[in-house]
């Protein structure tokens, strides 16, 4: 798969601690319906069982809605399930590794959080494609420094890859992250917390690209 063709608009965190389990997988395909073009599948948990049956549900649906399905952080879990690929920060495996378990046409995605001099070392290294943030005030991860719109525009202007903007986005601040060049947008709470319309909040995020 190559990322500068599948990492494209809008990129849904499908984080396990924003949805109970009941209702995950219903809520992820209604993203999908809307338009989401990448899924990340988040968990932290220990629950080997639950991962495994989760990440081979969303590869099996987002094959279906031809979206990408990367794994966070677990290249052995991305290469169990067959998922597109992996993300990872700073506390993971290496791109260099992950490009080795998981194959030339995976997508390796690496955080470089709000320093640009991390990204050619990472792509050096066996990535695809970078994200920085966080752009916006996040509930996920609120100890994040943030990201500025001068640094996206840099990004743009230096990377030969796609960049992911992360943090506190939404249909209401995406449009300048999108004028400032981000290729695709990672998005978790404005598609899946309680009471959003998974699939009208994909649709109005995704317009962004139309």
């Amino acid at each position: 798969m190559n990322a500068s063709t599948a990492i494209r608009g809008v990129y849904a965190l499908a984080d396990t601690s924003l949805l109970e389990d009941a209702v995950f997988l219903e809520r992820v395909e209604a993203a999908l319906r809307g338009g989401v073009a990448v899924v990340q599948y988040r968990d932290k948990s220990t629950d080997a069982s639950r991962r495994q049956h989760q990440a081979s549900a969303l590869v099996s649906m987002c094959r279906r809605h031809a979206a990408a399905l990367i794994v966070n952080d677990d290249v052995d879990l991305a290469l169990a399930v067959g998922a597109d690929g992996v993300h990872l920060g700073r506390d993971d495996a290496s791109p260099a590794l992950a490009r080795v378990r998981l194959g030339p046409a995976a997508l390796i995605g690496a955080t470089c959080y709000n320093r640009l001099e991390l990204a050619a070392p990472a792509l050096a290294a066996g990535a695809d494609h970078v994200a920085f943030g966080r752009f916006y005030p996040s509930s996920t991860k609120p100890g994040e420094i943030y990201a500025s719109l001068e640094l996206l525009r840099v990004a743009r202007a230096t990377l030969d890859c796609p960049v992911v903007c992360i943090g506190g986005i939404g249909v209401d601040n995406a449009a300048p992250l999108v004028a400032a060049g981000a290729d695709a947008l990672a998005v978790g709470n404005a598609l899946f917390a309680p009471g959003v319309d998974s699939e009208r909040a994909a649709r109005a995020l995704a317009a962004l690209w139309a």
